[in-house]
């Protein structure tokens, strides 16, 4: 397999491939046929280079195929366009939870989930309530819970050997990261630096 890949977290990356036509597939147009053994073959595959082979988008096939002697099959050469998603290290995303558990959340990020582990929410002390799917943090009174959305950076991404399982991590500990209302009155407190917080008003009541 060979490629040119776009270096973006979703990109259009062309490859080059020969896919085997099966006498099963003769009825069908050549393109056709091509493009859904492309699809069985590298859809949902996870690739050490391209990340993430969300669907196969379009393809070109050599209409002058090759027959190898006891093989009722055609062998064409192929160039096709795949949508790909690779994870970048310190690269900031949008993200959903889909998941509480014990140490973290799961975010869906793109085609994918990554880990945001607990001592990567925020500098607070935090519990994890696997059974309301709720995060709470003591002393601010955040919470994140499932269906949260949030932005964080990508701090380690494995992806491994094709079509095994990538992990990812990421982090919100840094400033104007973490869930989308955080953000918010963030910005708002940046713009308005000499006007009391939440916070504030409390301690001085």
């Amino acid at each position: 397999m060979k490629f040119k890949k776009n270096k973006t977290v979703f990109s259009i990356s062309t490859l080059v491939d020969v896919v085997r036509i099966p006498p099963s597939l003769f009825g069908t147009t050549l393109k056709k046929a091509a493009v859904n053994i492309l699809k069985e073959k590298y859809e949902s595959m996870i690739n050490a280079e391209l990340g993430y082979i969300i669907m196969i988008l379009d393809a070109k096939v050599d209409e002058m195929g090759k027959m190898i002697a006891g093989d009722g099959g055609t062998f064409h050469k192929v160039q096709f366009e795949a949508l790909t998603f690779y994870p970048k290290l310190q690269e900031i995303v949008q993200g959903e939870i889909v998941d509480i558990t014990d140490f973290g959340a799961f975010v869906r990020i793109g085609p994918t989930d990554a880990l945001l582990h607990l001592s990567q929410v925020m500098d607070d002390y935090l519990k994890s309530d696997v059974k309301m799917g709720l995060i709470l943090a003591n002393q601010s009174g955040r919470t994140l819970k499932v269906g949260s959305t949030l932005r964080a950076r990508i701090t380690a991404v494995s992806l491994g050997k094709a079509a095994a399982m990538g992990k990812i991590g990421i982090t919100c500990r840094q400033p104007f990261l973490g869930a989308d209302e955080w953000i918010e009155e963030e910005i708002k407190k940046a713009d308005n630096p000499d006007k009391p917080t939440k916070e504030a008003k409390v301690e001085a009541s």
